[in-house]
């Protein structure tokens, strides 16, 4: 069972801030394997939601090297999981770039539908969109200075999280085995 909750766009863009130009230890640096863009955007989007997917191949989470899901790292993998996920974790929709918010993602392709590069969005208006970039790092960098010949953008719609079953809470408590668990601290935060 899940409720959801709103995507923290602020805290995507200030982790953003913080990483565009290092690189956070907690998470292995993929520049010398062929491209650190998606795992940057997933940590970004992880600050955003606060809730990662666990289920192994399809979900997106990342544990270490060794343990982390394909859409973690992968720019159609992550496109796939965003835009179909129903279970835990950050979802979204595409959308024209018109309705690209700051926290959004869009990736970059070739002309064959080879989608290779994935960005942040940091900022819209009528000056264009900004992002910020692993690989080539990049922070408040122009979408217009990308050369690309195709664009999806991906509009983080919420964040999936898992509720306890309140059937097993309540037999748990009844028989003296266990307290109902205490609100997680995301649910209560304000924004």
């Amino acid at each position: 069972m899940f409720a959801t909750k709103e995507y923290n766009r602020m805290r995507a863009l200030a982790y953003a801030r913080r990483w565009a130009f290092g690189r956070n230890p907690l998470f292995n640096d993929y520049s010398p394997y062929g491209g650190d863009c998606t795992n940057f955007a997933s940590q970004c989007l992880l600050a955003g939601s606060l809730v990662m997917n666990e289920i192994p191949t399809f979900g997106w989470y990342y544990k270490s090297d060794a343990d982390r899901a394909p859409a973690w790292t992968g720019v159609e993998p992550l496109y796939d999981f965003l835009t179909g996920n129903t279970g835990a974790g950050p979802y979204g929709r595409e959308v024209a770039e018109a309705e690209a918010q700051p926290g959004d993602i869009v990736q970059l392709g070739r002309a064959e539908d080879d989608f290779y590069h994935t960005l942040v969005v940091m900022e819209t208006g009528e000056s264009g969109i900004t992002v910020a970039a692993h690989t080539n790092d990049a922070f408040l960098r122009p979408l217009s200075s990308y050369e690309y010949a195709l664009s999806r953008f991906i509009h983080i719609e919420g964040v999936r999280f898992p509720i306890p079953d309140g059937t097993a809470t309540f037999y748990a408590y009844l028989e003296g085995r266990a307290l109902p668990p205490a609100v997680p601290v995301f649910m209560t935060e304000q924004g």
